[in-house]
């Protein structure tokens, strides 16, 4: 199984990562596995997918369209 050391890695991060191997009952070394493996399974977003997806929520939820004008008035009026 290969090995990787992280040199420089700053103590607010490492403190970060100490404290969530402790809520996870996990070991450093196994926290920071999960980390890595949540990071680089993120799966690709396609725009026009996201886009798509958006506007039929946007549809169901009926809500209204949020533009220049409208949002200078929510301004205006102190964002309630």
């Amino acid at each position: 199984m290969p090995t990787l050391t992280i040199k420089g890695i700053p103590e607010s991060l490492y403190s970060l990562l100490k404290r969530r191997a402790a809520l996870h009952r996990r070991s450093l070394n196994g926290e920071i596995i999960v980390c890595l493996e949540q990071a680089v399974n993120i799966p690709a977003v396609d725009p026009d997918t996201w886009i798509a997806e958006a506007d039929q929520l946007r549809n169901r939820l009926a809500l209204f369209p949020l533009t220049e004008p409208r949002l200078r008035r929510a301004k205006a009026a102190g964002r309630p």
